[in-house]
């Protein structure tokens, strides 16, 4: 007769929950994909109400469809910069703000259905139920903050603010990174089950606090629209950094308000980031993990596709690709940090 130890262990489903973590995962790659989309097409703010529920379903009537528009001519975007804009055109810009919304709330149901049904069936391994709850709570917890990010360009401004756009992208992506790291536990339990959770190391948290950063400054980069400051590299127009910005008080107001500051340090921080990641990918190379390469190998794509994205004038294929793969070299160092967290856990 097993020992109720021995039961539990048998009922877990490491790699099955695993599995089910990656496809979520793979979900959240595609939100962020949809969302820079929804950036730059300027539809973000279309949708000018939060109905979580009823939301879901979109306007069906054309009574319906004009409702929705009365609504977005009442905020400043419209007055603004899209007056005479017709019916078909908001049905345009409406389509990838509500896209966006059904895919996060496809992502929530992709979370909480599976987290319940592997709870009641008793196959999430101990330890690992207090993080996926916390995941699930974040999850929902980013929807508040996405809503709080869009009210934000309802009354006053003509765009979101930036600050809060990236408090959204970071939320996501730090959801993202924490998916992954758990699901990479759980395989190695599957193949192990006497393995420990990986550790974070000094080499890793090192290297992710300067992709944060990044980040951070893509996000504002994005908010501001400050890509379209200067369409040219490695100088801004003819200087490293160009002469006469206008510059505000105090002055740290600067790297986050600025577009041409914002911009600059964007341009430059990236190669910091690269050194503390490409740092990270050797040691992760020197586990076996073939993660590193990918590290190097999508620093390198991330590099020339944010150049080609300068110099296109912010074309938004290009633009698109730039966010898609930011995501991925996330999930790359992720797989590369837990690589180097394993050998010493």
């Amino acid at each position: 007769m097993l020992q109720p130890s021995a039961a539990f262990l048998s009922r877990a489903r490491p790699r099955s929950v695993a599995r089910w973590l990656f496809v979520v995962a793979g979900l959240i790659v595609a939100m962020v994909v949809v969302g820079g989309i929804t950036r730059l097409t300027e539809s973000g703010l279309s949708i000018t109400s939060w109905k979580p529920i009823s939301g879901i379903v979109p306007p069906l009537t054309e009574a319906q469809w004009q409702a929705e528009f009365a609504g977005y001519r009442r905020i400043p975007e419209y007055a603004a910069f899209n007056q005479g804009m017709t019916l078909t055109g908001f049905k345009n810009i409406f389509f990838w703000e509500y896209a966006h919304r059904l895919l996060g709330r496809i992502i929530g149901l992709a979370f909480a259905a599976p987290l319940l049904w592997f709870a009641i069936r008793k196959q999430i391994p101990a330890g690992y139920g207090w993080r996926l709850v916390a995941l699930l709570a974040l999850g929902g917890f980013q929807g508040a903050i996405g809503w709080w990010m869009v009210a934000s360009g309802l009354s006053v401004r003509t765009d979101v603010s930036h600050v809060r756009l990236a408090i959204h992208l970071l939320t996501a992506l730090t959801i993202l990174a924490g998916i992954v790291w758990t699901a990479l536990d759980l395989r190695a339990l599957h193949r192990s089950p006497l393995a420990h959770p990986a550790r974070l190391t000094g080499v890793a948290i090192a290297a992710l606090a300067l992709l944060v950063v990044q980040l951070l400054y893509g996000a504002f980069t994005a908010g501001l629209d400050a890509g379209y400051a200067f369409a040219s590299w490695p100088l801004m127009g003819d200087a490293l950094f160009p002469a006469n910005v206008p510059m505000v008080d105090p002055g740290w107001r600067n790297a986050v308000d600025n577009p041409v500051v914002v911009q600059f340090i964007h341009r430059w921080w990236a190669f910091v980031t690269a050194a503390g990641l490409v740092w990270l990918a050797v040691r992760a190379t020197r586990t076996g993990a073939k993660a590193g390469w990918w590290v190097i190998a999508l620093v390198a794509l991330q590099i020339v596709l944010g150049i080609a994205t300068l110099l296109s004038g912010v074309q938004i294929d290009l633009a698109v690709a730039h966010q898609a793969n930011a995501a991925l070299l996330l999930i790359a160092t992720v797989l590369a940090a837990h690589a180097v967290g394993r050998q010493t856990a």
